[in-house]
């Protein structure tokens, strides 16, 4: 900074960054792209298009924020720092429980071995010392190497890194033949998009995807080609009625 007061910018506006349209896929170019997933990378794939979670939040999902007797997801401290809920698949579920069960038995293995901790959010391992080896703070996808934290010396298991699905979905993508260029957070944009095709309300579109304003939702309308009115094209009348 230099301290110098620069005259006749009173008025000045910043400028809007432009908007961008979000790639979307079909619904079958989704299921192209998933059944070319298996494992773990189509259960995180899922979650992001069955239940509109962004990476980070599916890569940072503990199992005490998964519901199965409600059928949801909470979403803590997603973006903005916000809670909110979410739906849980019934599409994901029976994979879901088999994959936390697995999980388990790693988990325990790893108390026996005098490890099992996991990194808590905000001060809660000064206020629960031991909670960090609770099974239901534990990473829902949790990664397959352990690491010493240089603090605690405790044996903690990170979750799994964002881009090991960020490769498994360009991989699949490509070997669709699919011409977007989708990626991840592609299926949360076709989340979006695809509740709205079947006339869903927008604001509840808008409390499952966790957007500040209905404006940012709005954008998927421009997407379908239709706005908030709809519109036809001339030539279609003309040539197609």
């Amino acid at each position: 900074m230099l301290g110098v007061e620069l005259p006749g910018l009173d008025d000045v506006v910043r400028a809007k960054r432009p908007q961008h349209l979000p790639v979307v896929l079909t619904r079958d170019e989704v299921r192209a792209v998933l059944q070319r997933l298996d494992g773990v990378p189509r259960l995180r794939a899922l979650l992001p298009y069955g239940a509109g979670l962004r990476l980070l939040e599916c890569c940072r999902l503990r199992v005490k924020d998964v519901d199965f007797a409600t059928n949801q997801i909470v979403i803590r401290d997603g973006k903005g720092g916000k809670d909110r809920v979410t739906m849980l698949p019934a599409a994901v579920t029976a994979a879901l429980i088999a994959h936390l069960e697995r999980a388990r038995e790693q988990h325990q293995a790893d108390l026996r071995h005098g490890a099992g901790w996991v990194e808590l959010p905000n001060a809660l391992t000064r206020k629960y010392p031991n909670a960090g080896r609770d099974w239901g703070w534990q990473w829902v996808f949790p990664a397959t190497r352990m690491y010493v934290d240089r603090l605690t010396a405790q044996r903690r298991r990170h979750h799994l890194h964002e881009s090991v699905l960020q490769r498994a979905v360009k991989d699949a993508v490509r070997s669709t033949g699919i011409a977007k260029q989708a990626a991840c957070h592609t299926f949360r944009h076709s989340c979006a998009t695809h509740p709205l095709e079947e006339s869903h309300d927008i604001r509840t579109v808008q409390e499952l995807l966790g957007h500040r304003d209905v404006s940012t939702t709005m954008i998927y309308t421009h997407v379908l080609n239709r706005g908030p009115a709809g519109v036809r094209s001339p030539a279609d009348r003309m040539f197609l009625s």
